[in-house]
């Protein structure tokens, strides 16, 4: 099975390097609602999702993203943490968006399928915002390297944020391509 793994240089994919950024709050292995931080752990990678007017169909098993498309990070909605359509009266973030950040969403099982409420929501790989400015719990890459790790990965594949990267290393914000520093 092909593997991602998070390091201290960035994500590992095969025998490269990827530069890339993580949670402007490192990582926890007690995640929380809004903390800022990606989950530790090894997360399956349970699906792809892709803006079809912006690019082609990345793998066989991914899915368009329609313009009313959400993804919900209310505790209160009963779908918390799920994908869903507008309307919605709970607090959502929207899969269909102007800029470039979920173009391609590469969607791990991070408190999925069965949410446990303020566990953390929407923990994707996507574009990054800028190169160098830290998500709020998701990891992100360059346009690039996100095309070429959703061609690597295959349904099921693991991403693993290993325990070393933990609680007392913070995101290093001066360096474009450096995830943590202690």
């Amino acid at each position: 099975m092909k593997h991602l793994i998070l390091t201290p240089l960035g994500l590992r994919l095969a025998n490269k390097i990827l530069p890339c950024v993580i949670g402007k709050n490192g990582t926890s292995r007690l995640k929380r609602e809004g903390d800022g931080r990606t989950p530790v752990g090894k997360h399956q990678i349970v699906g792809i999702l892709y803006r079809p007017d912006r690019l082609s169909k990345p793998r066989s098993w991914a899915l368009p993203i329609r313009p009313r498309d959400i993804w919900s990070d209310d505790v209160k909605d009963p779908d918390y943490n799920l994908m869903g359509t507008l309307p919605s009266s709970f607090r959502y973030e929207k899969l269909f968006r102007s800029d470039h950040l979920y173009d391609l969403v590469i969607i791990v099982n991070w408190n999925w399928p069965y949410p446990v409420k303020e566990r953390g929501s929407a923990i994707f790989i996507h574009h990054w915002r800028h190169h160098g400015y830290p998500t709020e719990g998701c990891i992100a890459l360059s346009k690039e390297n996100l095309l070429r790790v959703a061609k690597f990965i295959d349904f099921g594949s693991q991403l693993i944020v290993p325990e070393a990267l933990h609680d007392h290393q913070r995101w290093r914000s001066r360096h474009g391509h450096g995830l943590l520093q202690n």
